[in-house]
């Protein structure tokens, strides 16, 4: 864009890590302090006896050992993972975070009180069921009076047809 700073095409913005990335980031990250917290040297004190004997297979033995914690708990934490499905599942989350930035409402947040919270949540709905109940009511009201109406004036007009068979009747004899 020529001309001043405006908002143009620049490098793109790097999007934040999802929380699969995040959530993998932490197991590993849990994992490389796993093994600093089992250090070489730790082990090798452990197995004092030994390392004094065989050094090299000691440091072998602890390869190996540490290589194989990671690795099983590799494993379970993807059966894990597999299980909860956690993948689609922190996709979602993802996409309903993103969809709420968008947002300018707060989001409902339960206080703590049940009570409160399902008056909270069902008042709202009762209010506008009073309004729909209301509505139908009127309407049935004035449906009931107009056959009200309807039902009276066929009783008058039986009325008028009866005075006119009697007095055709009378004129009659």
């Amino acid at each position: 864009a020529a001309g001043g700073g405006g908002p143009g095409p620049g490098p793109p913005v790097p999007a934040a890590p999802g929380r699969a990335q995040v959530f993998t980031t932490v197991v590993d990250t849990f994992l490389e302090k796993l093994a600093a917290a089992g250090s070489y040297q730790r082990f090798a004190n452990c197995y004092r006896c030994f390392y004094k004997l065989q050094p090299e297979m000691t440091r072998s033995i602890y390869d190996q050992f540490i290589s194989q914690l990671q690795s099983s708990i590799k494993e379970e934490i993807q059966e894990v993972k597999d299980e909860g499905n956690l993948e689609v599942l922190f996709n979602s989350l993802d996409k309903i975070v993103e969809e709420a930035k968008n947002r300018e409402e707060p989001a409902w947040r339960p206080s703590g009180i049940p009570e409160e919270d399902v008056r909270s949540a069902m008042v709202p709905y009762l209010l506008k069921h009073r309004s729909y109940l209301r509505k139908v009511l009127k309407e049935k009201e004035e449906e009931n009076r107009k056959v009200a109406e309807s039902v009276l004036a066929g009783r008058d007009r039986i009325a008028e047809l009866q005075q006119l068979i009697q007095a055709r009747k009378h004129a009659w004899q």
